[in-house]
């Protein structure tokens, strides 16, 4: 019952706090630019607690996952072309409110991973070729190998490391295989059939390889965090444009997913959690500046238009902009969660 409780709280405060952070930045740059703030809220629905300052009202609400900035002239029916309104602003103040949101999950995200390098040390993946983890149920647990066990050859070909081993497994799914292991310098045969992988359908044995941390120094823990969200920025991108180009279907992750995900990894432990947050944080400030429309990187696509042509968008234009930015996100929004329920199980009562 504590471990539920604990993974409850884990979720809500997770999601809730990077949702806020990512509000703190449109709040911050906005109060910058004399916008006038109408509510900064932390959670939603009911104000359980709150106080006003000047023209701002500052709520904690009942459900605390996120919160919400309200600006004067943010909604294109309430302007009244007053020079404290945000889309009364020049284009390139408009591009920098909108921007700072995603900014400040980039930068919480870098602050996370550099705070895991410098007390956990620096993972890196092992090139041998022996067993880190052993997945449950995996065909390689069922027939018996263990953690620590070096894969030496599989059907009579050599092993030499990991990518060795991914190759050679490639074109045997579901097929029976003979793997010598080393075990304790004692040779070992196995002879099982390969699990499918239901992504790549190559053959898999349901291991993964060891990881090995090396603690790196307080500058250098900045360095190599930025480096890690530039490469899941630029991973996802390239993920996303290679479905998009083959026209396949990604395998995503809904509101459905990042509960378990975050549920399970508080349950795994504070590095493994933390390590979730950050990759959240990159996550959700790579999607808010994804060109869609009444996103964040929708609304700077349409504030750099408005900068080039000289002329401010109508505010008829915006609205229509922003209904067609809620009809993708929905969309976005059912398949994703659609994809949560075929990954437990459920979507196939669907089908």
């Amino acid at each position: 019952m504590i471990v539920i409780l604990i993974q409850i709280l884990a979720v809500i405060i997770g999601l809730g706090f990077l949702v806020f952070i990512h509000e703190l930045g449109h709040f911050t740059v906005a109060k910058l630019y004399k916008v006038r703030v109408l509510k900064f809220t932390l959670g939603f629905g009911k104000e359980i607690w709150g106080f006003t300052k000047g023209d701002t009202r500052y709520s904690v609400c009942l459900f605390p996952l996120g919160g919400m900035v309200a600006m004067a002239g943010e909604n294109p029916d309430d302007v009244k072309g007053e020079k404290d309104e945000f889309l009364s602003l020049p284009f390139y103040k408009k591009i920098m409110i909108v921007f700072a949101g995603p900014l400040m999950n980039y930068v919480f995200a870098i602050l996370l991973f550099a705070f895991i390098f410098n007390i956990w040390g620096l993972a890196t993946i092992s090139d041998e070729a022996k067993i880190g983890v052993l997945a449950k149920d995996s065909c390689a647990q069922k027939a018996g190998l263990l953690v620590n066990d070096k894969i030496v050859s599989i059907d009579g070909t050599d092993i030499e490391n990991w990518l060795g081993l991914i190759s050679n497994l490639k074109d045997k799914a579901e097929k029976e295989v003979n793997l010598k292991v080393l075990r304790d310098d004692k040779e070992l045969d196995f002879n099982f059939v390969l699990d499918k992988n239901p992504t790549t359908g190559a053959g898999m044995l349901g291991i993964q390889p060891k990881v090995l941390k090396e603690k790196v120094s307080f500058l250098k823990s900045f360095y190599f965090a930025c480096d890690t969200a530039i490469y899941q920025t630029t991973f996802t991108l390239k993920y996303l444009w290679d479905k998009l180009v083959k026209w396949e279907k990604p395998e995503v992750a809904g509101p459905i997913g990042v509960i378990q995900f975050m549920a399970d990894s508080a349950k795994s432990g504070f590095e493994s959690y933390i390590r979730l947050l950050a990759v959240i944080s990159v996550a959700l400030g790579l999607f808010n500046l994804l060109p869609i429309p009444l996103v964040d990187g929708g609304m700077i696509v349409l504030f750099l238009l408005e900068g080039i042509i000289r002329t401010k968008i109508s505010t008829k234009v915006i609205a229509v902009y922003n209904y067609i930015g809620l009809f993708l996100i929905l969309i976005i929004f059912l398949f994703a969660t659609y994809s949560d329920l075929i990954r437990l199980g459920i979507g196939k009562l669907f089908n």
